[in-house]
């Protein structure tokens, strides 16, 4: 006897399954400028290496003789597949199915996504575009209600995905409620410009609860949430976001089981540019282009910035050094003159957690004049997550090399400089304390308030103290391990990558503590 009827109906459900929500679902989700989950998923991944599961899950009606009647397939879409020839877990919700808010079948595939990543050991990609949930269906007399009081809660898994795999999730379409929060708890996150919104609650919600009238696109657009840190980058459609998140996982490893990559490299390790010897100017208030800097040392091209418009005074990216993946941070003095503000703490704090969690070298140009000061940085708690940098930078384990380029001030200071950090200075460098110029107005307050001419006194003595502050004094005191020359920086840089990759062979295990968004 065969299983020949039970083997067509299997096919068939597939069939119906690959159909989502039909071809006027389709239409709309396509006349909106957006792909479905499919076209999303074949974009991501190599050619013909994703690998469904749960191809038969749905929502089945059956007539008390046990005849199928009907089904609607989960509209969540889960699986694995390949980026750049290394295995993922891919999942997302299906729009053209209600609105993308998870049906039972649906949501059971969603949930599944992290504990699959996890099982595996292998890096989650996220293709968000839908609601949570919904009061619709939530009438309904007898049955269970609820999960029961021995489940796990729900969110556990992915708190823990985030300290075993990496994470990147993209925002493709409305994202609100449950998969705004998963949005969130990634290590990349990115939304694509004018067709994606991420919302707590959606407008209608607002304007019922507060009586605020506004559009998806004010309420959660990329103009908002590009400066509000909930997501790292912004891309200028679908494909681009797609192509950053395959880019963001070259980066790291598959799990923080194994150390981080390192690829073949052309770039001469050798390579020194001459426009680093000018790249600082010798007027310490004079801005200069940090990102120029970064760049003329990694290698060309490798350099991936992460959350640029978040807290822009602290420069935060992914690049590559004699072709081993680096995390990069770098103050801007373009933005508070590099301060770091509340916003630049949390993000810093953030990629340095990412970065000792899939053990990756840290590598850190320093122009820092301290905290932000001011009634707005006191409102903003400054001090806190400034002191949680620090915290994050000083029990980090991977190594860590340090470039003294400009001004080290204050405790804000502390945050540039791991332990047993790798410490280079150039001829350009300032630190102490304070800032000159805020240290001399409040050291010397009073011999300037008594002088004939107090603005030419304050001058007086800021110049007579920055005479003293050689740059040799700490090459001298052996208080940094060498001043270079600025064009040396990559040559030095790239000799201590090739120190450390012992290092980096022992490093293959969860760190101590647990990383949260």
């Amino acid at each position: 006897m065969s299983w020949d009827r039970e083997v067509s109906e299997l096919a068939a459900r597939r069939r119906v399954a690959r159909e989502q929500g039909g071809a006027e679902g389709i239409a709309r989700q396509h006349g909106a400028g957006r792909l479905t989950i499919r076209e999303r998923i074949d974009k991501l991944l190599d050619e013909g290496s994703f690998d469904e599961q749960g191809k038969a899950t749905a929502l089945a009606d059956y007539d008390d003789d046990g005849t199928l009647l009907g089904h609607v397939p989960a509209n969540y879409v889960l699986g694995f597949g390949r980026i750049n020839r290394r295995d993922v877990v891919v999942g997302g919700e299906d729009f053209t199915l209600k609105g993308g808010s998870p049906n039972a079948a649906g949501l059971r595939k969603s949930v599944y996504a992290e504990h699959l990543a996890c099982q595996y050991r292998l890096p989650l990609v996220r293709l968000l575009e839908g609601g949570g949930g919904s009061v619709k269906g939530g009438g309904k007399k007898g049955g269970t209600v609820g999960d029961p009081v021995y489940a796990e809660p729900r969110f556990r898994v992915i708190a823990d995905a985030m300290n075993q795999v990496p994470i990147a999730s993209a925002a493709l379409g409305p994202v609100a409620g449950f998969p705004a929060g998963r949005l969130v708890a990634s290590h990349f996150s990115v939304m694509a410009r004018g067709s994606s919104q991420v919302m707590i609650g959606g407008p209608a919600l607002v304007e019922r609860a507060l009586g605020v009238k506004l559009s998806k696109e004010e309420l959660g657009g990329s103009a908002v949430h590009a400066r509000s840190g909930i997501v790292d980058n912004v891309a200028e459609d679908e494909p681009a976001a797609l192509e950053q998140i395959r880019r963001f996982l070259g980066y790291l490893p598959q799990s923080v089981w194994q150390r981080s990559p390192r690829v073949a490299c052309d770039d001469p390790v050798e390579r020194m540019e001459p426009e680093l010897l000018t790249a600082v100017p010798r007027d310490s208030n004079k801005p200069f282009d940090m990102h120029a800097i970064v760049n003329m040392i990694v290698d060309v091209g490798s350099f991936f910035e992460l959350a640029p418009d978040y807290g822009p005074s602290q420069i935060c990216g992914l690049a590559r050094l004699s072709g081993q993946s680096v995390l990069v941070l770098a103050n801007d003095c373009r933005h508070y003159a590099g301060a770091m503000t509340a916003e630049a703490a949390q993000k810093y704090r953030r990629f340095v957690e990412m970065a000792d969690s899939f053990h990756i070298p840290v590598v850190n140009f320093v122009d820092q004049p301290g905290f932000m000061i001011g009634p707005e940085s006191e409102r903003a708690g400054t001090i806190r997550y400034g002191m949680a940098a620090v915290s994050a930078a000083v029990q980090a384990t991977v190594p860590w090399a340090s470039i003294q380029v400009h001004k080290g001030f204050g405790v804000a200071t502390a945050a540039h400089f791991g332990t047993d950090a790798y410490v280079l200075s150039w001829p350009s460098v300032e630190s102490g304390a304070l800032p000159l110029e805020g240290g001399v107005a409040v050291a010397f307050r009073r011999e300037i308030a008594a002088a004939a001419d107090p603005d030419k006194k304050r001058a007086e003595i800021e110049e007579r103290l920055r005479a003293n502050r050689s740059p040799f004094g700490r090459a001298e005191s052996f208080s940094v391990h060498e001043m270079i020359d600025p064009r040396e920086t990559r040559p030095v840089l790239c000799q201590w990558i090739e120190r450390i990759q012992g290092q980096l062979d022992g490093l293959n295990e969860p760190v101590s503590w647990g990383m949260r968004p």
